[in-house]
């Protein structure tokens, strides 16, 4: 018994009545490597955790300095803080973690002492619970729809 074979045509194997699909690979697609592509730009990674009223003041304050994207989350957390408590229907409550807003903001290494000065401007109220700050270097970034990296693609 002879077999022929096309693209499209299933292909059975006697032994094990398996059937096996041909299926045909159109386009390959480039494969951006990060070790390959490092631009030898430095960059910073902002994080910053503030109170939830602060966040139109950060954000403005970014904006003032050209900082054109960042990466808001609502967060739940506590530090020296450790809770508070509060009183609800003649009960005392206990509330652990507190409602919190995390900002993360990638800029070129020039920018960010700037926006972490203006990020701990805009956020402090003087008070406890204020927040923290956090700066972390990044190696490197690839902008997705451009294949651009470093600065440029942030």
């Amino acid at each position: 018994m002879a077999f022929t074979q096309s693209d499209s045509a299933p292909r059975e194997n006697i032994q094990t009545k398996i059937k096996f699909y041909s299926i045909p690979v159109y386009r390959q697609w480039a494969v951006v490597s990060i070790r390959d592509c490092n631009s030898g730009s430095d960059m910073k990674k902002i994080e910053a955790i503030i109170k939830p009223f602060k966040l139109e003041e950060v954000k403005e304050a970014l904006a003032g300095l050209g900082v054109e994207g960042m990466t808001v989350s609502e967060v739940k957390g506590f530090g020296r803080q450790k809770g508070h408590t509060e009183i609800y229907r003649g009960s005392e409550y206990t509330v652990d973690f507190l409602p919190k807003i995390k900002i993360e903001v990638v800029l070129a290494d020039k920018q960010a002492a700037a926006a972490v000065e203006a990020i701990v401007k805009a956020a402090k109220t003087g008070k406890i619970g204020d927040g923290k700050v956090f700066v972390s270097s990044i190696e490197n970034a690839i902008r997705i729809r451009t294949e651009e990296t470093g600065e440029q693609a942030v």
